[in-house]
Order: C-alpha cells, then sequence, then structure tokens
C-alpha cells in the first residue's frame, strides 16, 4: 500500500499532516481541513481495496450513514470524498487512546468502571440501531477513551468482517475474537450481533481476555459457533454474579436468546451496578440465574467449588462428551442443508426500486421495501437484509431498504456567529459549511456577514452552505502629503478613502498653507475611512515693532515684549532735558515686521548740559 505524503492536499481541502495509524481496510491520518480551519481525522482506503467497485460503493454509502449518526458516543462522520486513487472520510480527531490501550494497560477493570463504559459503548450502538445502522465490526480498537473515561465509538456502518474476507491472512484477527456466531456463518447481520460483540468486550474489560482464542481466524470462529466461554467466576473470582450473568447472557449463540435491544443490556448492567454498590461480595457458587433481566432465563451456573473438586476426574468424559455434541450436530446441519432447498440472495444494492422487487419477486422472494432518508438519488436501493450472497430458505423475505433522499432541513440562524459557532450549527442540522472572507464596515471581524442559502431556506440534507465572513473593514495604504499643499494633501486622502482633520502651526522652514506634518505616518496600513491629522503651516511667527519713541525705558519695554520680542536698552545723551530718561531712537522703526524672539534696541535720553567757553580762555 502506499502511504500519503505529509502536506498532501487531499481533495482540494485536506492537507495531511501525520499518519496517526493504520488497519486492514484503511490509513488514519491527521489532517488540516483548510476550509473551516481545524484538525481532522483522515481515514483513506487502502488502494487494493479501491479496486473493488462493490467494496467502494459499500464504503461510500455506509459513509453517508455514519454522518448522520449524531450522539455524544459515537465520533462524528463530516465529510467523504476520493483522492486518486482511492477513497477518504473526514471524521472528529480524538485525543485520547482506544479501549484496547486501556485493557492491555489496566485489565482486568474494576467492575463499576467496566459498566460505565460498557453502558456508554451500549448507547451509542442503540442510538444507531434506532436508525437502522448496524456497526458490524465492534471491538475495544474502535472504542476511544477521553478524559474521565468518556467514550466514542469510530468506524460506524464503515469497517466491516464478512466471511469472505477471513481468508486473508492477518487481515480479520483482531475481528474475529468480536464476532458473532451469525457472522462466522456469513447469515444476515442484525443488532444482536452488536450486542454480543459488545458482551465479548465487556468479558475482556473485566476478565483481562476475551472468550476465545485461537492460531487462526477460522479456529477462532468456530470456537463461536460451538463452544460456551468459560464463566468470567472462574476467571476472575470477584465478579458480582449479577454482572456475571448479565455478561454471559450477551455472549447467548442463539441471537433470540440476547437482549432484545442495547436499553435492555444496559438496564442489566445499571441493575449489576445498583446490585455492587447495595453490598455482597459476588462470591462464587451463588446461582446467577436470578439476576438474569428480561424474560430470559438463564440455566443455573454449577458451583465453583464443585467445578474445581470434580474437573480432574471426569476432564475426559467431558471431552468425548463434547466431541459427541459437535458430531451429533455437525450431523444435523448436514441433514439440515442437503434436506432444505436453500437460495443466494441476489444483490439489489444500487438499483432502481421496481427492477428490483421484480427481480426478488421472480425468484420467489417475499419482499419488504422501507423508505429512509439518504444523500442517494431517490428510489434507490442503499442496503438490503440478508445481505447479497447469503445462504436462506426459499420464499424467504428480502428487506429492501430504499431511499427517499437526505430530507429537507431549515438553514439555521448564523449571521453575526463566529465561523466556528456557524460552522457547528450547520453540522448539527445536517449541512455542510464553505466559508469565504469578504470585508466589512459594520460586521467585525470574523463574524457571518451572510449566508447562501439564506438562513430559513429549505435545503437538502447534506448540502453545502455558503458563509460570508468578514474581515473587518478594508485596509488601505496611507499616501505621503507632507510639504503639498492642504489642497492636494486633502485630494490625496480622499481618494485613499481617508478622511482628515487639519490643525495650524507657525513653520519658519514650510511654507504657509503648506502640511507640516501627518498622524499616521505614510506607509502604514488603516481601516478604510479612518481620520489623518494634518498640521498646516501658518508661515513664521512674526511681530510689528511698535513706536516706542518718547517712552519711559520701562514703558517701552513692556510694549515690545508685549509682541514676543526682547528689548536692549542703550544710553544716548542728550542736551534736551525734556528727553533725559525717554526713549529718543530705536532699531528698527516701528512697523517693521520681525520673528519673535528677535532683539529691538531702544536708545535712553541721557541729558547732560552744554559746557561754557570764557573768552579768552584757551
Amino acid at each position: 500500500m502506499t502511504e500519503v505524503a505529509d502536506n498532501t492536499l487531499v481533495d482540494g481541502r485536506y492537507r495531511i499532516l501525520n499518519r496517526i495509524g493504520s488497519g486492514g481496510m484503511a490509513d488514519v491520518y491527521c489532517a488540516e481541513d483548510t476550509h473551516l480551519g481545524r484538525q481532522v481525522a483522515l481515514k483513506v482506503l487502502h488502494r487494493r481495496f479501491a479496486q473493488d467497485q462493490e467494496f467502494v460503493e459499500r464504503f461510500r454509502r455506509e459513509a453517508s450513514a455514519a454522518a448522520g449518526l449524531q450522539h455524544p458516543n459515537v465520533v462524528n462522520v463530516y465529510d467523504r470524498g476520493s483522492h486518486d486513487p482511492t477513497y477518504y472520510i473526514a471524521m472528529e480527531l480524538l485525543a485520547g487512546r482506544t479501549l484496547k490501550d486501556l485493557i492491555k494497560s489496566e485489565a482486568p477493570l474494576d467492575q463499576e468502571r467496566a459498566i460505565d463504559i460498557g453502558v456508554q459503548i451500549l448507547r451509542a450502538a442503540g442510538f444507531a440501531h434506532k436508525r437502522g445502522v448496524i456497526h458490524r465490526d465492534f471491538k475495544p480498537h474502535n472504542v476511544m477513551i477521553g478524559a474521565a473515561d468518556n467514550v466514542k465509538v469510530t468506524d460506524f456502518g464503515i469497517a466491516r468482517a464478512g466471511a469472505s474476507e477471513m481468508t486473508e491472512t492477518g487481515s480479520i484477527m483482531g475481528t474475529a475474537q468480536y464476532l458473532s456466531p451469525e457472522q462466522a456463518q456469513g447469515h444476515g447481520v442484525t443488532a444482536a450481533s452488536d450486542i454480543y460483540s459488545i458482551g465479548v468486550i465487556l468479558y475482556e474489560m473485566l476478565g483481562g481476555r476475551v472468550p476465545f482464542e485461537g492460531e487462526s481466524a477460522v479456529s477462532i470462529a468456530l470456537k463461536h459457533l460451538s463452544e460456551p466461554p468459560q464463566r468470567l467466576a472462574l476467571v476472575r473470582p470477584d465478579i458480582h454474579p449479577a454482572l456475571e450473568a448479565a455478561v454471559m447472557r450477551a455472549l447467548a449463540k442463539n441471537p433470540a436468546d440476547r437482549y432484545a435491544s442495547a436499553d435492555e443490556f444496559i438496564a442489566a448492567l445499571e441493575g449489576a451496578k445498583q446490585a455492587i454498590a447495595s453490598g455482597g461480595n459476588g462470591a462464587s457458587g451463588q446461582d446467577t440465574a436470578a439476576w438474569a433481566p428480561g424474560t430470559f432465563i438463564q440455566p443455573p451456573l454449577p458451583p465453583l467449588q464443585q467445578e474445581t473438586r470434580t474437573r480432574r476426574p471426569r476432564r475426559w468424559p467431558w471431552i468425548a462428551a463434547l466431541v459427541a455434541l459437535l458430531l451429533v450436530a455437525a450431523g444435523i446441519g448436514a441433514y439440515e442443508l442437503i434436506s432444505h432447498a436453500r437460495v443466494t440472495v441476489p444483490n439489489q444494492v444500487g438499483k432502481q426500486e421496481s427492477p428490483a422487487t421484480t427481480d426478488l419477486d421472480s425468484r420467489g422472494f417475499n419482499v419488504v421495501v422501507q423508505r429512509v432518508e439518504s444523500g442517494e438519488p431517490v428510489g434507490v436501493v442503499i442496503a438490503q437484509t440478508p445481505e447479497a450472497g447469503t445462504k436462506v430458505d426459499k420464499h424467504s423475505t428480502v428487506t429492501l431498504r430504499v431511499s427517499k433522499g437526505p430530507g429537507q432541513v431549515q438553514v439555521p440562524q448564523v449571521e453575526g456567529l463566529s465561523l466556528q459557532k456557524a460552522s457547528s450549527a450547520l453540522q448539527r442540522a445536517g449541512l455542510f459549511a464553505d466559508s469565504s472572507s469578504q470585508t466589512s464596515d459594520t460586521v467585525p471581524k470574523g463574524q457571518v456577514i451572510s449566508a447562501d442559502p439564506a438562513e430559513g431556506s429549505l435545503v437538502q440534507k447534506g448540502s453545502h452552505v455558503r458563509l460570508e465572513v468578514s474581515s473587518g473593514p478594508e485596509q488601505v495604504e496611507i499616501p505621503n502629503v507632507v510639504g503639498k499643499d492642504a489642497s492636494a494633501a486633502h485630494s490625496d486622502l480622499q481618494q485613499a478613502g481617508l478622511k482628515f482633520n487639519d490643525t495650524q502651526d507657525f513653520s519658519d522652514s514650510v511654507p504657509e498653507g503648506d502640511v507640516i506634518s501627518q498622524s499616521p505616518v505614510a506607509g502604514g496600513e488603516v481601516d478604510k475611512g479612518s481620520e489623518v491629522e494634518l498640521t498646516i503651516s501658518k508661515g513664521p511667527d512674526l511681530s510689528s515693532v511698535p513706536d516706542v519713541t518718547g517712552l519711559t525705558q520701562a514703558e517701552a519695554t513692556g510694549q515690545i515684549q508685549a509682541e514676543g520680542l526682547k528689548v536692549q536698552a542703550k544710553a544716548l545723551t542728550v542736551t534736551d532735558q525734556a528727553q533725559n530718561g525717554l526713549v529718543v531712537r530705536q532699531r528698527p522703526q516701528a512697523g517693521t515686521q520681525l520673528k519673535k524672539g528677535r532683539t529691538v534696541v531702544i536708545y535712553i535720553g541721557n541729558f547732560q548740559a552744554p559746557s561754557s567757553t570764557t573768552p579768552g580762555t584757551p
């Protein structure tokens, strides 16, 4: 067989991350669902089976049936499809270990713990049986144990252990240990067959081993047919008689002697659990028939002490009796085979109802038609009981399950939900989600904008609903408008889908009316419609020099400083006493425009009387 390489994209959707297991029928991979952004378990059919069209059809049909089982104890089946040259099923990815691993490391299990696990397995089986789905291959390998012993059953309606597979070395060995007698004979499989297999699982959990072992699948199957299982009390002396009786009834050779339903088996186990909790050590030697629920009466089990005491002396007589019994049974079987005409049930699966019923009628069969919801076209036979190839008496009844289409459901309300919650809501309704991103100014990022078909629409089960998911507002790049005049800057921002807000400031270096700065800066991305702050230049900050001539130094200094200018005073000799202490001159002149912070020089009069000269004096 050829593995699927890591990073392979299966069916344009599932990217292989790594292989997590392999079985006789398929490999299982951990894969990423690129549409929904989650990890799934991808079961890929071995290519040798992909060449068998009947097997492929059964694989595909039963995957559809399993996908309809939504139950806490059943692994969810999300999708199915083809991956050249084989086929796959996408399922829920589970954390934990298999029940087989638990049994290997911890069996025999505590009686109440084994009951709790068994009840969860039976709930999954009962749910499926009520919907016409038979598992056919219950075994601890197909039971996942999660946290707090939560149970999930896998491979519902997918794995099969037909008699035709028993000749393939190694492919059925694990399954044969859990095979019901009727399966070993190649007869039709019913809910009672699953009950038997679950009984074997309980026996193994409680006893640490399966009831029958052998060197080959065929030898094990023959033991299922002819040998009684060893009493659990001989394997585990502390077993409560009520629990032993409940398990042993499930292992009855005749399907009619087993429990009529999974619910009845659950009731028996819960009754045994109550008996264990109420006290009593379940001492060996008690008659367990009193504990068996329902109308079935189990023959009294012989006291264990007597069995132990008499085993050695009576060993050969018992073997001789068993051989004789087997010979008688073989003779009776041969007589029945010869004396009753047996016919082979033809295969009607995949045919339209009318030709299928006509064919069966012409062969002398009684035909019963059951119409069921299915992903197959209306009127197509999707299953039959007994299965094709089964030998039955003439005039036996053949039941055909005929598709009436998948049925219709309403698209649930998903707008405003996160993608994960919307996908879960659609899955619960039996629908699949396909998603794409769409910008939105009103719907928060990650929430569903709309669904197609719309909410409330009636659609076929299994349909795909396209979800438009918000990626938030459109992102735009901020242009660089620094140095541009305000009008051009405004135009550039509007063309980019942005708004603007202006403030003004003085600038010695940027001409009046041009952009000094912007925030956020250019090059970044923001939501479309965001606002950019612009600072527009008012040019240099100038002041007009006031006229301070004739004022005192203090008055002049006050007026000049009020304009944001500095003052420097200098003395100037004057001969007019009236100018003494007053500003007689200023530089620059009044009315001159200066940058704030520049200096104005004022000259303050300093009176000095003119000197007198005497005639004749040198």
